[in-house]
């Protein structure tokens, strides 16, 4: 099975990102190819990882997670990625990222009230490795997507 990507699967792509929930029968119609075409083609792009899970964007703050912190953390180098997999295991956070410049890492999260957060910090800073931490919190959420167009 070929890894290569073609206009084929970007087009494909660019429809499931717009409702994952059609179903091959109406995306094969809307890209004029065989059904077959598309299911082959959607199960290729899930095998090499290039689509990762359909999941439905929800509009968090209305599950009462209207407080978003980006978090930078300055970790002992040697135990960046043992602290990251810890982290990333926690409900609250959506993502962790390894960056350059004063912190080594970046982590995006939400919670329901400022003890949640401050909750949160605490075991951070109680972590091993962890020097210390930075937080900002995001008081208007102006875009926020999961994707960007292709």
């Amino acid at each position: 099975m070929s890894n290569k990507i073609d206009d084929l699967d970007i087009q494909i792509i660019k429809e499931l990102q717009k409702d994952a929930r059609q179903s091959f029968r109406e995306l094969a119609k809307k890209l004029k190819v065989a059904e077959g075409t598309v299911y082959n083609r959607a199960n290729k792009l899930s095998k090499t990882g290039v689509i990762k899970g359909f999941i439905p964007d929800i509009d968090f703050s209305k599950l009462g997670y209207d407080l978003v912190a980006l978090i930078g953390m300055a970790i002992d180098g040697g135990h960046m990625q043992e602290i990251e997999k810890k982290i990333a295991k926690e409900p609250n956070v959506s993502a962790v990222y390894d960056v350059t410049g004063e912190y080594d890492a970046v982590i995006v999260a939400k919670f329901r009230s400022r003890a949640e957060l401050n909750d949160f910090i605490e075991r951070i800073l109680s972590m091993e490795y962890v020097k210390r931490t930075y937080t900002m919190v995001v008081l208007n959420v102006l875009k926020e997507q999961h994707g960007i167009r292709i």
